[in-house]
């Protein structure tokens, strides 16, 4: 996918290109790098000096700083055009204070146009397995989903606030055979259970390859504080999904369990992805951010 640039984004930075800052560059970050190399001029913000190096071969000019120190984020003032927030709350709390001092940084300048968060589909909570829309309104269960629900509450105040179009992408299970722990192969040789079908949930997914695509674009064609589902076209119940992944890479199919066996064996982390079940519309992601899914089934990521 390489769209010519269109507003938002004329020629703004000095070299002709605009300027994306993303921050939390893990693994989709670098994907998103290697896509707008050279089309883009590319900052990226680490708290990990180790990590530089990494980000210079992938075309980003690394930045130090640390979302839970906001006094080593002021030079992210008027630094970027556009930004990519793909760094995850802390672990406890109900609020995102990295987010807000993220946003707090930001608010120094007024040269951010265009901003598009990484959320999670955790905000909806339990369906009982139906499928809907990102009309429906969220319902968080967990702490981590409240989280969640904080940043793109703040993000969306902030968009109204100052101007700039804010995307919010609702993403589910990422997957991918390169990325780290991004295959169900590590947990089939494990041994590790799922439900049996009568207790069973609907999950959902996206390639990591899709899911950098759908970040880049959200910063082309995203409406302003508009909520995208970023998933597949795939439905199916999460014990079907590893039997699947396990027949394709010829290994044995998970054990199965009722939902009491899975409660008395299973941590309490664990339980809570059995415990939701939703089946989410991509029509958004499809028709609006107009993309073209690489790998619209899981059956096809899971074999490339």
């Amino acid at each position: 996918m390489r769209p010519a640039l269109q507003p938002p984004y004329p020629a703004l930075s000095a070299q002709g290109r605009p300027s994306l800052l993303v921050v939390g560059c893990g693994d989709i970050g670098l994907r998103v790098l290697r896509l707008l190399r050279g089309r883009w001029r590319l900052l990226a913000l680490s708290s990990s000096p180790d990590r530089f190096e990494a980000l210079r071969q992938a075309g980003a000019m690394p930045l130090l700083g640390n979302l839970d120190q906001p006094t080593t984020l002021r030079r992210l003032s008027g630094l970027a055009d556009a930004v990519l927030h793909l760094a995850p709350p802390a672990a406890t709390g109900t609020q995102d204070r990295r987010t807000a001092h993220l946003l707090q940084a930001l608010a120094r300048g007024a040269r951010v146009r265009q901003l598009v968060y990484a959320s999670t589909t955790g905000v909806y909570g339990d369906a009982a397995g139906a499928s809907f829309d990102e009309t429906r309104s969220v319902a968080p269960a967990t702490a981590r989903a409240q989280r969640r629900v904080d940043a793109e509450r703040r993000l969306r105040a902030y968009g109204l606030a100052s101007g700039v179009q804010v995307s919010l992408l609702r993403i589910p299970g990422i997957y991918a055979g390169d990325r780290p722990g991004g295959h169900p192969r590590e947990r089939l040789a494990r041994g590790a259970p799922v439900l049996r079908t009568e207790d069973d949930v609907y999950t959902n997914h996206i390639h990591a390859d899709d899911l950098a695509r759908a970040c880049v674009a959200a910063l082309y064609r995203g409406a302003p504080q508009r909520v995208v589902n970023v998933c597949d076209n795939t439905d199916l119940r999460m014990g079907d999904y590893f039997d699947l992944a396990a027949d394709l890479c010829g290994m044995p199919r998970p054990p199965r369990l009722s939902r009491a066996e899975a409660a008395a064996m299973l941590s309490p982390m664990q339980l809570s992805f059995m415990g939701e079940s939703r089946r989410l519309q991509n029509r958004r992601l499809t028709e609006e951010l107009r993309l073209r899914l690489r790998y619209p089934t899981v059956a096809q990521g899971l074999l490339a």
